[in-house]
């Protein structure tokens, strides 16, 4: 099996002087990889000093999500784990195992250098995961949380994941999924700064698409997997916006269409 375990490839260079994309989707791709690169550096500022802060919720995160998995299968003591996308503070740093775990992060250079505290706890591979460097059925587990609506290829993302998943083994995926009425918003931004319109609105920025349920859901059951736990936090996303006074009219939006509603599954790969 191919493994990254200390990239040297930065993407820092491209997004800063590479060539603009002449496709839309790739110039969002980037953009939104640009916003992330700069909040993440923001991010690691105001957390140096206080990692031991950081490190209590991403223990607490990993092992939430280790649970889940457990409840639909028994993970191997030395299981293979691969998260993909698993950004400046991912699952994969404290999802125990005794067997290989790995990291796929387009800013995989980057956030080895800005969050060193616990990055270098997995081997790091800086890759797009719509093109994983692995060979088919090499991961036991595989964790993919809320990556795919900032990436180019978010349908190819899911293909990948199902890919490198072993028979029988175990998935967890998530997502923030939306009201249609985002998905028709998000595509309007595309098209004025397609047009050359540089107005630019944080969220629809910060992401290629915005997904609803049923767009994420055609996703996973195009795939070999046998879904074991689907949650789609629409109720509580409503809830949220009806609890949160409104700072603008956005928030408003929300208690009408939900918004960032957490999409979450376990599935087992079938054989």
């Amino acid at each position: 099996m191919n493994i990254c375990r200390r990239t040297t490839s930065s993407a820092r260079g491209l997004l800063e002087s590479g060539p603009l994309p002449t496709n839309p989707v790739q110039r969002r791709a980037r953009r939104a990889l640009t916003r992330q690169l700069l909040y993440q550096t923001e991010k690691a500022a105001t957390v140096r000093g206080h990692e031991a802060d950081n490190i209590i919720r991403m223990k607490r995160r990993a092992e939430y999500v280790r649970d889940l998995l457990a409840h639909a299968r028994t993970i191997p003591p030395s299981a293979r784990i691969l998260e993909v996308g698993s950004g400046g503070r991912g699952l994969i740093f404290y999802f125990e195992s005794d067997g290989i775990r790995i990291g796929v992060d387009p800013l995989a250079v980057e956030f080895v250098h800005l969050f060193p505290v616990w990055q270098r706890r997995a081997a790091m591979c800086a890759a797009s995961g719509a093109a994983l460097p692995f060979e088919s059925a090499a991961f036991d587990v595989v964790l993919c949380e809320n990556v795919i609506d900032h990436a180019e290829k978010p349908a190819g993302i899911v293909a990948e994941l199902s890919r490198v998943l072993k028979p029988n083994g175990l998935l967890y995926f998530s997502v923030n999924v939306h009201h249609a009425v985002y998905r028709v918003a998000s595509s309007l931004h595309a098209a004025w700064n397609a047009a050359g319109i540089p107005f630019e609105i944080g969220p629809f920025a910060d992401h290629t698409v915005h997904l609803t349920l049923d767009g994420a859901r055609r996703m996973l059951h195009s795939l070999p997997l046998r879904l074991v736990t689907e949650r789609d936090g629409i109720a509580n996303a409503r809830a949220a916006a009806r609890a949160t006074p409104p700072r603008h009219v956005g928030d408003r939006l929300k208690r009408l269409f939900f918004k960032n509603a957490r999409y979450e599954v376990v599935a087992v790969r079938e054989p």
